[in-house]
């Protein structure tokens, strides 16, 4: 039994914790979102980057506020056991700061993307964050691949085939 209320506890403190932190993004307060971490503290955001606070946390989060200055971020769902939470999120914005982001100009774009963060506590602050996104969907909804569907899509399709059947071709040759 008390096993089992040491892990509500510490599931609570967990919670408490993560959306402490989901709050400070919300308004975009990398001081208060720094201030979660353990020092070294960090983890990827899967398939863009892999974030470090005390290196490139602080420079990649100003960049993204600067990019999106309306941005808007909600927590949709939060389930904590033990030292670990899950997140889920939704984020929108408009691609039309003073700030590229990953190497894209703003253009005025819109976003809206959910996502899930396995987060872990441990202490009482955030020594990892996987972050999970669509990639795919935020290229597009930038203007960076074409819709999905499109004729554009189906072309840029096409044109990676026939590169593959080429190489392919090559190979054997």
């Amino acid at each position: 039994m008390a096993t089992r209320t040491a892990t509500k506890k510490q599931s609570a403190e967990t919670a408490e914790v993560a959306r402490s932190y989901f709050e400070a993004v919300a308004r975009q307060d990398v001081d208060a979102m720094e201030a979660h971490y353990q020092p070294g503290g960090g983890g990827p955001i899967h398939g863009l980057v892999v974030l470090k606070v005390g290196e490139n946390y602080r420079e990649w989060f100003e960049t993204l506020f600067r990019a999106f200055p309306d941005w808007k971020f909600e927590v949709l769902n939060l389930v904590a056991d033990g030292e670990r939470a899950a997140v889920e999120w939704r984020a929108t914005a408009t691609f039309d700061g003073n700030a590229r982001f990953e190497g894209l100009e703003p253009n005025g774009a819109k976003l809206d993307v959910q996502g899930c963060d396995m987060v872990t506590i441990r202490d009482g602050r955030i020594s990892r964050i996987d972050a999970y996104a669509s990639g795919t969907e935020i290229a597009r909804q930038l203007g960076a691949l074409p819709p999905q569907g499109s004729a554009a899509e189906r072309a840029m399709s096409a044109a990676l085939n026939l590169k593959t059947r080429a190489s392919k071709a090559l190979r054997r040759d």
